[in-house]
């Protein structure tokens, strides 16, 4: 009977931090917050349709380490090496930084001192992804930035391509999060690209006795080999995580896995892993599910780890700490 009671405890930890973040935060100290982010996101992805995908990632490279708290913006000094130079987050999206800045620059000029870039990055990315065909959910907001941006608390907790599916299940599970959600995140892969390297081993040496991972479509393995032919010299070089409709947010992610079409080894992994495939098939065939299921994981995500109070800051600007740690 001891149950029921230990799980009211468990819960009113999130509650009470939760609670504090509210859809209508700025409301009164900043009316146009909405309306600021939305023309912002709109210009710079119309000029650069690759910023929602970014942005996308660049959320969620932030909310894994330390929360949601903007702590992957911070730019490293002479005191502190910041999360951005760890080297996955080193092919995080130009223009995804980019959106923010300016973002936080508009808001600025009409509400100094107001608006925390953590919750930029959350307003961003939702409308990004709205924008590109996703779905609709709510942003919470009153997050305060962190005061913490470290190298060394990024390795374990953003997921590697070369992770096994026991890996990216414990490691969500760690941070409150099912394997439904775990699957359901991994259809944000639907819009945006990898980076050649991050999936070469499939394509040049898989195995002693199959150089190309027999998993992946024959004809579309030849033209990965001929787009990555250089990619040791060429660190850019890269393709679409979605072939099919790399630019929509759709379902289609789900649909290319048994096809052989997924790109990364850990997106193949969960089109054949018995905990995961049920999911992957549901959203195959049924995309408001998957709409659905995406909306409240990111709601859940959003959430994850928020600083409030005096727990964080409104930085001045986002790449640095409003005092300088040492």
């Amino acid at each position: 009977m001891a149950f029921p009671f230990l799980f009211l405890i468990v819960l009113s930890v999130p509650i009470s931090v939760h609670s504090k973040l509210t859809l209508g935060y700025y409301q009164k100290t900043c009316p146009n917050f909405e309306k600021i982010i939305r023309e912002t996101v709109t210009n710079k992805q119309i000029n650069s349709p690759v910023t929602a995908a970014g942005t996308l990632r660049l959320f969620f490279h932030d909310c894994m380490v330390d929360g949601c708290d903007a702590s992957v913006l911070i730019s490293s000094n002479t005191f502190n090496k910041a999360e951005r130079e760890a080297d996955i987050n080193h092919s995080l999206s130009g223009d995804a930084f980019d959106v923010i800045i300016h973002a936080k620059t508009n808001l600025e000029l009409v509400c100094p001192g107001i608006v925390s870039c953590s919750d930029i990055l959350a307003q961003a990315t939702r409308d990004l992804v709205v924008m590109v065909g996703g779905p609709f959910y709510n942003v919470r907001l009153g997050r305060k930035d962190g005061m913490i941006s470290k190298l060394e608390n990024v390795e374990g907790n953003l997921p590697l391509v070369s992770d096994s599916v026991d890996q990216l299940i414990d490691m969500f599970a760690g941070k409150g999060f099912t394997t439904k959600e775990l699957v359901a995140l991994s259809g944000g892969h639907t819009i945006g690209f990898s980076h050649c390297k991050e999936f070469a081993g499939r394509l040049f040496n898989f195995s002693a006795t199959a150089p190309t991972d027999p998993d992946i479509y024959p004809k579309f393995a030849e033209k990965l080999k001929v787009m990555c032919g250089n990619f040791q010299k060429d660190s850019d070089m890269s393709a679409f995580n979605d072939v099919m409709t790399p630019g929509k947010f759709d379902n289609m992610y789900y649909q290319n896995l048994p096809r052989g079409l997924g790109l990364l080894a850990t997106d193949n992994a969960l089109g054949k892993d018995p905990r995961t495939k049920p999911f992957v098939d549901m959203y195959a065939v049924n995309q408001t599910a998957f709409f659905n299921d995406f909306a409240h994981a990111m709601e859940k995500l959003s959430v994850h780890g928020v600083k409030t109070g005096r727990k964080g800051e409104v930085r001045r600007r986002c790449d640095l700490f409003n005092s300088i740690k040492t």
